[in-house]
């Protein structure tokens, strides 16, 4: 009896030392416009999807070798990103292989006849009727309108996030930050379409194919027209060059940004990351270079009849063409 007074006794001590408090709402803050203004991070999620973020279960579901099954609970972000992942490698093989019939390969030979021998040979595996559309424009156009579409979709979600539901927040509501290996995909887009056009397209529209476009067509073009010709050329490669080498070490996590670890140690390591990443790309643009400007490029114009055809075609360039190839009364 005296332990069961004893134990109430102790409980009503430890009920009266507790405070009691009046319940009050919880207030969530609302957006400021400088809040607004900030938007977040680059279009890319940190993790696999945001869901997974909030939903550490989804992070730990299994998924196929492409990683574009799983089970459920994966969001558009998480289809997107893989999209334009995935789509990037199946670019690479025809990339590799028109690197390397127009630029390595006169390198080595230092022969435009000898190159195009290698490029007439290869050219039917990726501009045949099935397989430019699956080898090329598929890929190309995938990877393009998924990355377009993942920078829509963030901003989507800032105005979600922040109940930017009129016009007036929507405009006042920052884009997300675009990263620099980003920027150098849109500034690719152009340079790549130029190129479509001027060697493939053009060919295409005016002669009913490229059969009789090669090297030696991309060589008569720097003979005409130096400087557009070089200058287009070089943006090209160099914008391609550090596009692709950033673009594969984000995707095989050697980015800078990718390193963990804080403090002036994991600084240090993250500069002397960035510094082999821009050197990879300083050599790949480098080797790129060489076959085209210092081989291709010097190659000389074509003359005669078959010259001739290659002016016209140049002059068939919109706006610029007759500008950049001007008549010449000696070929």
């Amino acid at each position: 009896m005296n332990r069961q007074n004893h134990k109430a006794a102790e409980s009503q001590s430890t009920l009266s030392s507790l405070q009691v408090l009046d319940p009050s709402p919880v207030v969530s803050p609302s957006p400021s416009p400088s809040t607004l203004e900030k938007g977040n991070g680059d279009y890319f999620p940190s993790s696999d999807t945001a869901s997974e973020s909030s939903h550490p279960s989804l992070a730990r579901s299994s998924t196929s070798t492409l990683g574009l099954s799983g089970v459920g609970g994966h969001g558009v972000v998480y289809y997107l990103t893989r999209l334009h992942k995935y789509s990037s490698y199946a670019i690479a093989p025809f990339l590799a292989l028109h690197i390397s019939n127009t630029s390595l390969l006169p390198l080595l030979t230092r022969s435009l006849p000898a190159s195009d021998t290698y490029l007439l040979l290869t050219r039917p595996y990726y501009q045949s009727l099935l397989a430019e559309p699956l080898v090329v424009l598929a890929p190309i156009l995938t990877h393009v309108t998924s990355g377009i579409a993942l920078r829509l979709y963030r901003r989507h979600q800032l105005a979600t996030r922040y109940g930017a539901d009129t016009h007036t927040l929507r405009r006042r509501l920052a884009w997300p930050r675009l990263s620099g290996t980003s920027a150098l995909g849109y500034a690719l887009i152009p340079l790549v379409l130029g190129h479509a056009f001027v060697n493939r397209i053009l060919p295409l529209y005016v002669d009913g194919g490229s059969s009789g476009v090669g090297l030696g067509y991309v060589a008569h073009g720097f003979a005409r027209s130096p400087w557009s010709a070089n200058l287009a050329y070089a943006l090209l490669t160099g914008v391609g060059a550090l596009h692709f080498v950033w673009g594969a070490a984000r995707w095989m996590g050697w980015a800078p940004a990718q390193m963990s670890g804080v403090g002036q140690e994991a600084e240090r390591r993250r500069r002397r990351r960035r510094w082999v990443v821009n050197a990879v790309s300083a050599v790949v643009a480098g080797l790129w270079m060489a076959g085209g400007l210092g081989v291709v490029g010097r190659g000389g114009e074509t003359k005669g009849w078959l010259g001739r055809g290659y002016d016209a075609l140049y002059r068939r360039i919109p706006v610029i063409g007759r500008w950049i190839i001007r008549e010449d009364v000696s070929i």
